[in-house]
């Protein structure tokens, strides 16, 4: 879960203001320091800290909460809301050229998952109609261009190469014109990852800015760099200019200061945060809303673009048709199965809901593996058994059982557990008619 000490560490500490009536200062202040001690512990650069600290004190002790009914809330307000500006306010978005293509430079360390994002963001911007070019200008990392094929193919996005004996400077020039050529009208530059402090390395990716002037310079960082992200973001800007920020690995278990520091220190926009290793798990990254998640609060709105994004009306709309019959099968069961699956790793889903506490989560096994024993079970079964499992007899049973590598007593559990879902689905169906025809409630169940 994203910054999960931190979330755990900030809820304490706010959560012992919640059911006081009146605060003191002293209880302000044993709050901010519990409050500065997680910051410190996550990683976040020292200086912003101290600023932070200082301004949600300023406004905690004045009237803005002293005066309040429910004061411990109004503290809570104020964290939210300093966080939130910490972070940069508003979603920053991609700078698009007035007259295409727009080209946008990746840079960064070693290791920070730079050629991955690249793929990442194409698939992106594919989704956004655009038409992106990846250029592979890494010719130092053994297998960097051919990671970056692979990735383009599995995104369905051109690759752009000419090897790895070429200059990267002449090769960027070169995706240019061949990106025009083409009708690209997004060109994304690989780069290869370079020491901020290897001048010669330096010295190169500013030749590559000054031949192709990107619209975008976009360093890519590891969030478990820690403090010294700060420094890279610094060092790349002088020499660049960037003009925002991915960062990777925000999923892991980084104490993620690099996130809470980098706006305030550089003044550059984190821009899209990196969720999970898969190719669509690229997020644009919204202060408010992570500011949220980390009090506990939630992300809602993230969630509902996820379901938007990956559940399929139709299918959803005939789904509901099924159930106001009672005609649910093992089919519409796998399916279902399949688009929740598409939302993202179960822990990351519970996370964005308000009041979920990240110390409950910890209990839970959120593995996949009970959803893929459940799908090979089904999968082992044929049309006829899924669309009406009452002729799944023993034998029936067993077969399905060595087919899905299970045991029968899987089988015989999933089965019960399935037609229990069915008669309860019948009875409330069967419920919502009878209040229907009553006119008790006026809405139907269904």
């Amino acid at each position: 879960m994203v910054f999960e000490s931190l979330s755990e560490k900030l809820q304490n500490a706010l959560g012992k203001l919640k059911g006081k009536g009146k605060l003191s200062e002293k209880d302000i202040d044993l709050a901010m320091r519990e409050v500065r001690l997680a910051l410190l512990e996550a990683d976040v650069n020292f200086r912003v800290v101290k600023d932070f600290i200082k301004d949600v004190k300023a406004r905690a002790i004045g009237n803005e909460v002293m005066k309040s009914l429910t004061p411990g809330q109004q503290v809570i307000k104020i964290v939210n809301e300093e966080l939130t500006k910490l972070m940069g306010e508003s979603e920053a978005k991609i700078d698009f050229a007035s007259s295409p293509p727009t080209i946008i430079l990746m840079c960064g360390l070693q290791g920070a998952g730079k050629t991955t994002t690249a793929g990442k963001l194409a698939n992106n911007l594919k989704k956004m109609n655009k038409r992106p070019l990846l250029v592979a200008c890494d010719i130092y990392r053994p297998a960097a261009i051919k990671q970056l094929e692979v990735v383009g193919e599995r995104v369905g996005v051109p690759v752009f190469t000419m090897g790895d004996k070429l200059n990267p400077i002449d090769i960027a020039k070169a995706s240019i014109e061949h990106g025009k050529k083409h009708g690209n009208d997004v060109i994304i530059i690989d780069t290869a990852g370079r020491l901020h402090i290897d001048e010669d390395m330096m010295e190169e990716i500013e030749g590559i800015y000054k031949a192709v002037n990107p619209s975008e310079v976009l360093l890519v960082l590891d969030a478990m760099t820690g403090q010294d992200a700060v420094n890279v973001a610094s060092s790349f800007d002088e020499r660049l200019g960037i003009t925002g920020i991915i960062l990777t690995k925000l999923d892991g278990d980084a104490r993620g200061g690099a996130a809470l520091s980098i706006r305030a220190v550089t003044n550059k926009p984190i821009k899209f945060v990196g969720m999970g290793e898969k190719l669509d798990q690229l997020e644009a990254f919204h202060p408010d809303r992570m500011a949220s998640r980390i009090l506990g609060m939630g992300d809602v709105l993230s969630l509902i673009e996820k379901a938007q994004a990956n559940i399929d009306e139709e299918k959803a709309r005939d789904l509901e048709k099924k159930l106001r019959t009672a005609n649910f099968t093992f089919d519409d069961f796998l399916d279902q199965m399949e688009q929740m699956r598409n939302l993202g790793p179960i822990d990351q889903l519970m996370g964005m809901l308000p009041g979920v506490d990240s110390k409950a989560l910890k209990g839970l096994d959120i593995s996949d593996k009970d959803i893929i024993r459940i799908e090979a079970i089904i999968k082992s079964m044929t049309r006829k058994e899924r669309e009406n499992p009452d002729i799944i007899d023993s034998s029936r049973r067993k077969r399905i059982a060595t087919g899905s590598g299970t045991s029968i007593q899987e089988v015989n559990k999933l089965l019960k557990q399935f037609k229990e879902t069915r008669k309860m689905i019948k009875r409330f169906s069967n419920m919502g008619k009878t209040m229907r025809k009553k006119g008790k409630f006026g809405l139907p169940f269904f």
